[in-house]
């Protein structure tokens, strides 16, 4: 039978039945002198043999829980146990809260950050320089012990508080966690600010408008697509970090978790339902987020449908 070589030509229908009698996933190419040259790919050897590897240390991981002395039915059970969820409910409270100080701090100290006063610069960024500067936990446990520095708060002829009966453990995690959430947010909207084009900033001025109707009206409006994701982690983060109030003795879902199991020593189990509680809150959020970034996508997409359409009918006018 006669053999073709790589530099003899082949007519039409040879190149054609060798194209199509190839195997699949070998891609053919036919070449200018009509011979098809075989493309064949690169096999990865090394991801596979990590991947077996991988696959390898999972199969150990759980096989070491299988066999440990865990009894996973009271993880399940503990779920719905009334202190595991009034710990649950603090959690949120004092989430949701210290997120609602967080935004407010740091929307205001993203907006002295962008002014022209000095003063109201550096305090902005003196703020979130020490509260971003320092851990979470040792802002916790200050704010927890502020009474050895102020014995009382009081405005004269007002009111007066012993600063121990007012800096309760919710008081000093509220504080703590939104006092610390606001520095972090502030950088996120100053990014978010800084998005915006100038010509934005120029316009509100010379429709004679003051700093903060135009801040208000028209560049945070146009930085919030910029801001909602990173805001919605800072969110979740924030969720997690509540466990720190523990150390203070809030009545978290941490916390709740140890006061139960200081009485049964069923750590790992209530240590479990703590975690499949985060990751039910976590989960839960995070849909909540995309949700809310779909819709401000899809107000873009119509803004742009939108500008596209009035840039047509201006194009056909000119015609």
């Amino acid at each position: 039978m006669p053999t073709t070589s790589v530099g003899e030509s082949r007519n039409p229908e040879q190149t054609m039945s060798m194209t199509e009698d190839a195997p699949a996933g070998r891609a053919t190419t036919p070449t200018d002198t009509g011979t098809a040259t075989r493309i064949i790919p690169v096999r990865h050897y090394g991801t596979w043999v990590l991947g077996a590897v991988v696959l390898v240390l999972l199969g150990i991981l759980v096989r070491a829980f299988a066999v440990a002395d865990i009894q996973y039915s009271l993880v399940f059970s503990y779920l719905t146990k009334p202190t595991i969820l009034g710990g649950v409910a603090n959690t949120l409270k004092l989430t949701v809260l210290a997120m609602v100080m967080g935004l407010v701090l740091g929307v205001i100290t993203a907006v002295m950050r962008q002014t022209n006063n000095p003063v109201l610069r550096a305090v902005a960024a003196g703020y979130t320089w020490l509260f971003r500067g320092t851990p979470l936990l040792v802002q916790l446990l200050i704010w927890f012990n502020l009474a050895l520095i102020f014995k009382h708060v009081m405005v004269p002829g007002l009111f007066s508080f012993k600063m121990n009966d007012l800096m309760t453990p919710f008081v000093a995690a509220l504080l703590g966690l939104g006092v610390n959430e606001g520095a972090y947010i502030a950088e996120i909207v100053r990014g978010g600010i800084l998005s915006v084009d100038e010509g934005q900033r120029e316009a509100g001025h010379a429709l004679g408008m003051r700093y903060g109707t135009m801040m208000r009206r028209i560049v945070l409006p146009q930085a919030l697509r910029v801001i909602v994701p990173p805001l919605g982690n800072e969110f979740i983060a924030l969720l997690k970090f509540s466990a720190l109030a523990y150390t203070i003795s809030y009545g978290e879902l941490l916390f709740s978790a140890n006061k139960i199991y200081t009485a049964n020593f069923k750590v790992i189990e209530l240590l479990f339902t703590a975690s499949i509680w985060y990751l039910i809150l976590t989960t839960v959020f995070t849909l909540g987020q995309q949700v809310l970034e779909r819709r401000l996508n899809r107000g873009r997409r119509s803004s742009q449908s939108l500008a596209k359409t009035l840039l047509i009918n201006i194009a056909g006018g000119w015609r």
